[in-house]
């Protein structure tokens, strides 16, 4: 069964575009190198410094290298320094 990820994430004011920048970069490798990865991609809120990322995995093992991924792990320090504290997560379970 599919796993699914809400990550609400606030940034630092002012540092969309390089937040925007290094998510670009994520969201390449995580195409060209997760295969277990249905679906991964940013949008931003109505309030401009707050983004959404919607995440879905084949299952919870594709969604566990995901997170242990030298990408995930690079980029996230990256992004990490424009963040206003740390991510909000929801794991979900697909019903179909």
């Amino acid at each position: 069964m599919a796993i699914g990820m809400i990550a609400r994430i606030k940034i630092q004011e002012g540092k969309n575009d390089e937040f925007e920048a290094v998510f670009k970069k994520l969201e390449a490798a995580v195409a060209e190198n997760e295969d277990g990865c249905n679906f991964y991609s940013c949008h931003r809120t109505e309030d401009p410094n707050v983004y959404v990322v919607l995440e879905q995995y084949k299952d919870g093992d594709a969604m566990a290298a995901h997170g242990k991924s030298d990408h995930f792990r690079t980029f996230g320090r990256e992004m990490g320094a424009f963040m206003d504290g740390r991510p909000d997560l929801e794991q979900l379970t697909s019903i179909s």
